[in-house]
């Protein structure tokens, strides 16, 4: 198999198997995007939520012959397939966690070429230019030949491209769908039936300016977990980092207030860069919906 430039094994995903033939409805009542999508695409970015609207889990559903594969977070499988066994009731489904045999890789940059047989791929639905994924055992590793890149490789080329990890830029059971981006990446469906949380997203999405938000910002010594501040007071918190590029969950009324008073954002006491089209965005929602508190 020929790899292109940026290829990278993503080990710290796992994978569920859901299978059955009452599968598909299953996961269409309960999580944040529509399964219909999956008749025209290969895969589905999407979350699973608590009643209360907080993301719980955040996954890929990839389509395949006899079901669907979800691509989710290694430590967060087990847990995943828990859950939803517990809501199926008497559907015929079944959800089992491969992560002791199957992986996920991606490849970045270019499409990779002359995929074996067994290997799973799809475009990454978050964001066009993160590539594509594979899922396949972890006996065939070798088979994908020379990966030419480290995970953290990977991470920066998604931090690149403005796309929050659920590992890494919020915390699971934190943060609603809208404060994660997942309206930006295509990870919720605001015309589809109900599921588990939805009145919550429903209302922020045509109700409520979202003022608190994942975005990219820029400056020197970023560090994870670091406090952005606006004079004294902290208004978001460091996420994943690349040299001086970073994502960060963000009050975005204080920093809108900040540039328009032509104010800094620090960090660890050095002045930082929002993404100006965060700041656009919610400028724009302010001018088009009143603030609700949720």
């Amino acid at each position: 198999m020929t790899l292109a430039a940026g290829s990278a094994l993503l080990d710290d995903r796992g994978i569920i198997a859901a299978t059955g033939p009452d599968v598909a409805r299953l996961l269409d009542g309960l999580i944040t995007n529509d399964m219909d999508l999956l008749q025209r695409q290969p895969a589905i970015h999407a979350g699973l939520l608590s009643p209360q609207g907080k993301v719980l889990f955040a996954f890929f559903v990839v389509k395949q012959a006899d079901g669907f594969l979800l691509d989710v977070a290694r430590d967060r499988a087990a847990e995943l397939a828990k859950r939803l066994t517990f809501y199926k009731l008497r559907a015929d489904a079944l959800l089992t966690d491969m992560s002791s045999t199957m992986t996920v890789a991606a490849v970045w940059g270019e499409s990779p070429s002359t995929v074996p047989r067994g290997i799973l791929t799809y475009g990454d639905p978050r964001h066009a230019q993160l590539g594509t994924r594979l899922i396949l055992p972890i006996a065939r590793i070798a088979e994908l030949g020379q990966l030419t890149a480290s995970p953290d490789a990977y991470h920066a080329h998604r931090i690149a491209c403005g796309v929050p990890d659920e590992q890494r830029d919020y915390i699971l059971g934190d943060a609603f769908p809208h404060e994660a981006n997942f309206d930006l990446c295509h990870g919720v469906s605001f015309t589809k039936g109900c599921y588990v949380g939805q009145e919550v997203v429903s209302r922020m999405q045509n109700k409520t300016v979202v003022r608190k938000r994942i975005v990219g910002i820029s400056g020197d010594a970023l560090a994870t977990g670091a406090a952005i501040l606006h004079g004294d007071g902290v208004i978001g918190t460091v996420g994943s980092v690349t040299g001086r590029s970073a994502l960060a969950v963000l009050r975005l009324d204080r920093a809108v207030e900040a540039a328009d008073k032509g104010q800094a954002l620090t960090v660890g006491g050095h002045a930082i860069t929002v993404e100006p089209s965060a700041l656009d965005r919610y400028r724009a929602s302010m001018a088009a919906k009143p603030v609700v508190d949720l």
